[in-house]
């Protein structure tokens, strides 16, 4: 199997905010392990010596408390705000080395951004603000809402195309501002917080409709949150910051069950360990009975909170496949209430 390429990698990226903080990393090469001497300088350490890699195709995560510097990191990638230093590649391009005007044609046709506030123009309907990007690109009139048209129908909007921002609901609102992000056919996804402003229930909802987009278009998604639910329900691998940095990036759930430090477990306390943990991660190995012998079969992708209704009742054990079908672990009841009662 191959392993899947990096899109987007990220190699000690700064952003300081104060007077002369290119010439503060010059001096202070330790300023990651020092960084009280940022505060003393007078520097504010927005995102501080950070490092991570963005596979192709995946759901890639950002979250941390408020303040932490999720948001300035994903707009240190895009450089819509100026990294202090560092190294960001898109597809081995050093971003940090194009120019403004290289830029301006990446983030136009090969990266789409979708934020809290949906920021749509109220002076145009749905087609037009899907197809506005379009526009910008220069495309002519036919062809660019002929491809608004097709993401209009790919969202749920199908019927919408005549309605202005005003006539519809928040979670409609955040589907047109999707859409619009999508009409570019981006490489790279960039999300910040984009449901946190919907009520819970169209919360949930945008984010069934969010898995089912992704499942599609196969993107390479960064995406910012502050919620572990919704995190966990959505990423692929998780970077958890606080105070500008990186603590630790895993999958939900290594960050879990292996918290590499003592923020990390305080941050995961309270996470349901049945919506994390795999059934592969809690299954035992193989007894030598055969597989019509066991209560049923479970793959090793699902969660312990999907499938706990069948166990309640199971007085057999059940067998564990993989992707192909082929039994690799078996799953007890008891296995499944020793692994949450050590939570």
């Amino acid at each position: 199997m191959t392993e899947t390429r990096s899109k987007l990698i990220c190699r000690s990226v700064w952003k300081l905010f104060g007077r002369d903080a290119e010439a503060f990393l010059r001096d202070h090469p330790d300023a990651a392990s020092a960084p009280e001497r940022i505060a003393e300088a007078g520097l504010i350490g927005a995102v501080r010596a950070v490092d991570l890699e963005v596979r192709e195709g995946e759901i890639f995560v950002i979250m941390g408390l408020s303040g932490s510097g999720k948001s300035t990191l994903v707009r240190c990638m895009s450089r819509l705000i100026e990294p202090t230093a560092g190294e960001i590649l898109f597809d081995g391009q050093d971003l940090l080395k194009a120019s403004v005007k290289e830029m301006i044609d990446i983030r136009r046709h090969r990266m789409g951004m979708v934020f809290q506030h949906f920021a749509l123009l109220p002076h145009l309907t749905v087609l037009g603000n899907v197809a506005f990007p379009l526009e910008v690109q220069g495309a002519p009139r036919g062809e660019r809402e002929r491809r608004a048209r097709e993401i209009i129908e790919l969202v749920g909007l199908g019927g919408r195309e005549g309605y202005y921002p005003r006539e519809l609901s928040g979670g409609q609102q955040q589907r047109v501002g999707i859409a619009r992000s999508l009409a570019v056919e981006p490489e790279l996804w960039f999300l910040d917080e984009p449901f946190s402003a919907l009520d819970p229930l169209i919360r949930r909802e945008m984010q069934d409709e969010f898995l089912r987009l992704q499942q599609m278009l196969k993107k390479t998604i960064v995406f910012i949150t502050h919620d572990f639910d919704e995190a966990i329900r959505l990423a692929d691998r998780i970077a958890i910051m606080k105070d500008g940095a990186v603590d630790q990036i895993g999958a939900p759930e290594d960050l879990v069950v292996r918290p590499a430090t003592p923020y990390v477990a305080e941050f995961t306390r309270d996470v349901s360990r049945a919506k994390v943990l795999s059934v592969g991660s809690v299954m035992k190995p193989l007894n030598s009975q055969a597989r019509g012998d066991y209560a049923g079969e479970l793959t090793a992708n699902q969660k312990i909170a999907q499938i706990a209704p069948l166990l309640r009742a199971a007085r057999r054990p059940f067998a564990v496949i993989d992707a192909e079908g082929g039994l690799i672990g078996e799953l007890a009841r008891d296995d499944v209430i020793d692994i949450l009662m050590e939570g």
